[in-house]
């Protein structure tokens, strides 16, 4: 006989199971949501600026070791949401061409899309701390798909001053 205990377990792990095969349904085939009216924004006019490296610690390998500068680099990147253009600022450490850390801070001015930028805030250091500067093309997380677009614009960015 199954106790009231294990039923609560059971219709609990069973809910979970759901919500999760159905948020990788939430999207159409372009890792948008599938009611979100996206614009890349490599049609609208770049607006990723990077500013200087706060700190450069090495110059690249002249043997190929490296190719980007070690250093703690800012850039912005923006994206159109359904609501308008969105920005957002993205901060990375870069030694031997490995992102040691980044920060991502919302500057979103729309309520819905501070949200989905502080998850993607949240959830980024999990997903490119570690990797190569140069494999990093994120398209989704934490839920958030729009925000990648700025991310990967302002890493772009990154990448052209650190080079």
């Amino acid at each position: 006989m199954i106790t009231r205990q294990q039923k609560i377990a059971l219709t609990t792990m069973t809910g979970v199971s759901i919500a999760v095969a159905l948020a990788g349904c939430s999207t159409d085939a372009s890792g948008a949501p599938a009611d979100a009216q996206t614009v890349p924004s490599a049609a609208a006019t770049p607006s990723a600026q990077a500013t200087p490296p706060a700190e450069s610690t090495s110059a690249p390998d002249a043997s190929g070791g490296s190719t980007y500068a070690d250093g703690t680099y800012d850039a912005k990147g923006n994206y159109i949401s359904p609501n308008g253009k969105e920005e957002i600022d993205v901060s990375v450490t870069l030694a031997g061409d490995v992102i040691t850390a980044v920060t991502v801070t919302p500057e979103a001015t729309n309520p819905t899309a501070v949200q989905y930028q502080t998850q993607f805030a949240d959830g980024i250091a999990a997903v490119v701390v570690g990797k190569k500067i140069d494999e990093i093309d994120v398209s989704r997380v934490a839920g958030s798909s729009l925000t990648s677009g700025g991310f990967n614009q302002a890493i772009d960015a990154i990448k052209a001053d650190a080079s």
